[in-house]
């Protein structure tokens, strides 16, 4: 007669970059049953961004640093449908150049921490290695490694500079060759398919059940994208995209299309400089805002959307945002059922989960 346990995975482990804590129920090494619970690190991050509209195109970006441009990106396509105000191709097309630069340092990041959860600690360095060239791109460019603060409410608070777009053109040609070797050692390295095929299967019914959404719900067969809605500069005309998906739901298809999509974010990096012209920057708006406006983009975990209500004055009547991770996070308990305890840290990480995005 097997043995029945309950046993704490976190919120202290180090797997997770953030408090998360799994309640397993085991029969000897096998999970049969889990309870997420989250809510360590709860911050009051809507409310305070609700206070005054104009602070809060800084505020938002520190919901998340991984994906601090997509919240600004988001809040601020909210506050021009409020306003109703037309953001020049230029804007749009820096915003995605942004948006795809920081979805290379996300990805990097997620699939170096799954090498990590695997033992693979050679693996793990080489990803945090190219990362790191992203992210000396970025603070060129921007000033910044984490918060870009590029965004304001139609457009950019400064325009970029030729050499600016030249350094982002030069990095990304450097870039291409090393992250091609690093997918061929996800695709085809030994102990990384052992380790993540077949594990943490989560099939697209269940997917589409949880709602899942990003590289969850792609690696399940979802082909679910915001950037096809053409959102910022993904809708202007030249602008080609397909998303990546794949069918097997475990940990390896999610890692392949985080994969996938490193390489083709240089692709849409490169699409978005040959289509930049000269041309304003800055759409300049008046007075408060007043009614209602939403913003959609698609943060490297997922959907990001932001609802907002103004009534014409400088404090914002309601916002509220619903982050990917707080929609992929509960899926968890749905892959790790029948696993065993060591692959439960892979299994986790591949969701990718970010605590700051759910303890708002």
């Amino acid at each position: 007669m097997s043995r029945v346990s309950v046993i704490p995975f976190g919120p202290q482990h180090s797997s997770f970059l953030e408090p998360m804590n799994l309640k397993l129920v085991m029969e000897e090494e096998k999970v049969v049953g889990a309870t997420i619970n989250i809510g360590y690190n709860h911050r009051g991050m809507e409310y305070a961004m609700a206070q005054d509209y104009k602070r809060t195109v800084f505020l938002c970006e520190r919901v998340c640093g991984i994906c601090s441009y997509h919240h600004s990106s988001a809040y601020v396509q909210a506050m021009e449908n409020v306003f109703n105000v037309k953001v020049s191709d230029r804007a749009n097309l820096v915003r995605t150049i942004m948006m795809e630069c920081q979805r290379l340092t996300s990805h990097l990041l997620a699939l170096g921490h799954t090498a990590e959860a695997l033992g693979y600690e050679n693996l793990f360095m080489q990803f945090f290695r190219e990362r790191e060239e992203i992210m000396m791109l970025v603070n060129r460019v921007s000033g910044n490694r984490v918060h870009y603060s590029m965004n304001t409410i139609g457009g950019l608070r400064k325009d970029v500079t030729y050499e600016q777009l030249k350094d982002i053109e030069k990095t990304m040609d450097i870039m291409e060759p090393k992250f091609l070797e690093l997918q061929k050692v996800i695709r085809n390295d030994s102990t990384f398919r052992k380790r993540t095929r077949g594990i943490g299967l989560l099939k697209k019914a269940d997917a589409e059940s949880y709602c899942v959404v990003g590289p969850v719900g792609r690696g399940s067969g979802m082909p679910h994208d915001i950037r096809l809605t053409g959102f910022a500069g993904y809708g202007v005309d030249g602008m080609k995209y397909r998303p990546v998906v794949y069918e097997e739901g475990d940990v390896y298809a999610r890692n392949n299309v985080r994969m996938d999509e490193v390489i083709q974010a240089v692709d849409l990096i490169r699409q978005a400089l040959n289509l930049i012209r000269d041309g304003p920057f800055l759409t300049p708006v008046k007075g408060h805002p007043s009614g209602e406006g939403i913003g959609r983009v698609e943060a490297p975990r997922g959907e990001l959307y932001y609802y907002i209500k103004a009534k014409g004055e400088q404090k914002l009547d309601r916002l509220k945002l619903r982050t990917p991770a707080f929609v992929n996070i509960p899926a968890i308990a749905a892959m790790i059922g029948g696993a065993q305890l060591a692959d439960v840290a892979p299994i986790a990480v591949s969701v990718d989960p970010c605590i700051c995005c759910c303890d708002r």
